[in-house]
């Protein structure tokens, strides 16, 4: 079982930054692949940017040039800078963890980009 620890998530003005962190913790043998993803109210759930252990990386195109996905394998954490924030940028961020025999998300995180 693995536990996600999120956080980061808060209220910006457009234009600014915010970083996010997700923390994997608890029994696996190796995690496959970590990333963000997030839900707009009255949307579906879309992938934002994810990192495989052995592979790239890879950012939605909505998010390429301005999010930046990263992780510090000695802390099993992820990390996702987002710069120049728009207001369609507004949801709740889920962080998604794959390990050999888990599939786990955390809780999510807020963040409202807004003036």
């Amino acid at each position: 079982q693995v536990h996600l620890v999120e956080s980061g998530g808060g209220l910006v003005q457009p234009g600014g930054s915010l970083r996010l962190s997700c923390a994997a913790s608890g029994t696996f043998i190796r995690i496959v692949a970590m990333g963000w993803y997030r839900q707009a109210p009255g949307k579906q759930r879309e992938l934002v940017a994810s990192f495989t252990f052995d592979a790239s990386t890879h950012h939605a195109d909505t998010v390429k040039g301005r999010f930046t996905i990263s992780r510090d394998n000695t802390k099993n954490t992820v990390y996702l800078q987002m710069n120049s924030l728009k207001p369609e940028d507004t949801a709740v961020y889920y962080c998604r963890t794959i390990t050999d025999d888990d599939d786990s998300w955390g809780q999510g995180t807020q963040v409202t980009v807004s003036s």
